[in-house]
């Protein structure tokens, strides 16, 4: 019986990667912050000095918002006309700890310029900031439950359906002061 070797090599995940993340004006540091993988381990697949596990292709993949088989093929895939997002590939960064679930709902290539999330807070949960960058703003929209936004001294609760809009280069807390999980959009636009 003859016994065949296949001749295929492994997929070049790095050149793909390092495409992918350009083409949405990335960082190796932005890809780093938002997949939580490290910017050496990111250089080194990028080299094809690693090949990452399972796992982390999983991540990378939904970071850069495309089906892991993308990442793992070398093909350039056209251009969608419509893009959908399902559910389950939207990035999200869980703060467990502090209550609450943020999930990125702009595209990475916006990321550090604009950025928009929807916000999930448990009751009691909280969103703590450091300052951003000079003149970075945020504009946070209650869709339901109770909010009450902190920005540096100042405090100010949010109704449904209100808007409010503040410096985000200063400490800034944004709290669910109610009883049930409260929901808002949250957009950051950088200067």
């Amino acid at each position: 019986m003859k016994t065949t070797v296949s001749t295929n090599s492994p997929p070049e995940v790095g050149a793909t990667l390092q495409r992918l993340r350009l083409a949405r004006g990335l960082t190796l540091e932005d890809l780093s912050r938002i997949a939580g993988v490290s910017k050496s381990m990111l250089s080194q697949i990028e080299r094809e000095k690693a090949n990452p596990t399972i796992a982390i292709t999983w991540r990378l993949a939904n970071a850069l918002g495309v089906a892991i088989g993308e990442l793992l093929s070398s093909a350039e895939k056209s251009v969608e006309t419509i893009r959908v997002l399902d559910a389950h590939e939207t990035p999200t960064l869980p703060g467990d700890h502090a209550g609450y679930v943020l999930r990125i709902l702009g595209p990475m290539e916006l990321a550090g310029k604009y950025e928009w999330y929807e916000l999930t807070l448990a009751p009691g949960g909280e969103l703590v900031s450091q300052p951003h960058d000079p003149g970075t703003t945020e504009h946070l929209t209650l869709l339901h439950g109770s909010m009450e936004l902190e920005v540096g001294t100042a405090k100010r609760k949010v109704k449904i359906g209100g808007t409010a809009r503040y410096p985000a280069d200063q400490h800034h807390a944004i709290r669910n002061i109610g009883k049930a999980e409260a929901k808002a959009l949250l957009v950051v636009i950088h200067r």
